[in-house]
């Protein structure tokens, strides 16, 4: 049941500051979108950070979200963390996709709500958007038609969490902003060929091909579909600047404002990897929707800008990438070395946890 408490319908806790020293709750730190958020805050001299492990914080049970909330007491919350996946991932598992964003959602938001959270950022996606819109694609779009069948079950966990942060904002006032990326890419994100976003896919792929020797990779689909790509880091910027100040607006679309073909952009991944093999594109597996472009004038509005050029942001992620593979090797090398001479292994965090 959902704990309104006192309500006061004078209330304007969307006009509330975040000051540097408040503390700030990121949830899902590790994953893309967190670990970027927190680099970014920190850059912007915000030091009272808060945030907590899985293991330590399932973000589905109700029960340890306020408990948690409980005794962060944050000012404010950026939400980064959810079940993500491409179009293998979503049409696999559409239950859980569902089930699982939906259920964290909306317990996060609800604690926000109960311990009086005075701003938060809740990050939606653009696949929340009808897949047959106009373009660029609008905020007053959101649920005027048929949704991209390929990730239904996500888009619409997504759309509900969208609109009780707006339902929140509208009936009591609260600070509580949504932000629609786009199609994300950037350090930390997940390498899996079949259940990753497409520049991940490709990244792992091609780097097995070049490093086996195929003499070819294949790609999902046909290649034609457009996307509009955005660095991550840019989006968090966009996150610390709404945490701060929303322009009064309840939902902020957040692109680049340029689109690439799949298959342009398989060809720029191939040239940052250095692999020189032939693209095959297998058309028996779907495209998703052909195009979508966002119009982020709200966003540009309030003074945000995207930074990092494609081929920027594909060079800074390659390295990432294998900086990764280094680590993990460097990693399991250690793992070797202890066991052979018999001594425990040690296992050091420097998560934070309230």
């Amino acid at each position: 049941m959902w704990m309104a408490g006192l309500r006061f319908e004078n209330r304007r806790d969307r006009d509330a500051m975040i000051a540097k020293e408040s503390r700030i709750f990121v949830a899902g730190h590790q994953g893309l979108v967190g670990s970027a958020v927190l680099r970014t805050l920190r850059g912007a001299g915000f030091r009272n950070l808060c945030y907590s492990v899985r293991a330590s914080l399932d973000l589905r049970n109700r029960e340890e979200v306020f408990r948690y909330f409980d005794r962060a007491r944050p000012k404010g919350v950026v939400m980064c963390a959810g079940r993500v996946g491409g179009i293998g991932a979503n049409q696999s598992s559409p239950v859980e996709f569902m089930a699982e964003n939906l259920a964290m959602g909306t317990n996060v938001i609800e604690a926000a709500d109960h311990y009086d959270v005075d701003r938060f950022v809740y990050l939606g996606s653009s696949c929340i958007y009808p897949r047959r819109s106009p373009q660029p694609i609008t905020e007053d779009q959101l649920l005027s038609g048929r949704l991209e069948p390929t990730n239904e079950g996500y888009a619409i966990a997504k759309i509900a969490c969208v609109k009780l942060c707006e339902s929140l904002r509208l009936q009591y006032g609260k600070g509580f902003v949504s932000l629609m990326p786009t199609n994300l890419y950037g350090p930390g994100d997940r390498y899996e060929a079949d259940s990753s976003h497409v520049i991940p896919a490709l990244l792992l792929k091609m780097l097995l091909a070049k490093r086996s020797g195929q003499e070819s990779v294949s790609c999902w689909g046909s290649g034609q579909p457009l996307r509009e790509l955005l660095y991550v880091d840019d989006l968090a910027a966009a996150c610390v600047l709404v945490l701060q100040h929303d322009g009064g607006f309840p939902i902020l679309n957040v692109g680049s404002g340029e689109e690439v073909s799949i298959h342009e952009l398989a060809e720029k991944i191939a040239d940052v990897v250095g692999y020189y093999g032939k693209l095959n594109w297998d058309q028996s597996k779907p495209d998703g929707v052909k195009r979508k472009l966002l119009c982020s004038e709200r966003i540009r509005s309030l003074g945000w800008r995207p930074r990092t050029p494609l081929s920027v942001g594909l060079k800074k992620t390659f390295q990432d990438f294998q900086e990764r593979i280094e680590r993990s090797a460097e990693m399991e090398r250690g793992r070797e070395r202890q066991q052979g001479s018999g001594q425990s292994r040690l296992v050091k965090s420097d998560d934070r946890v309230v």
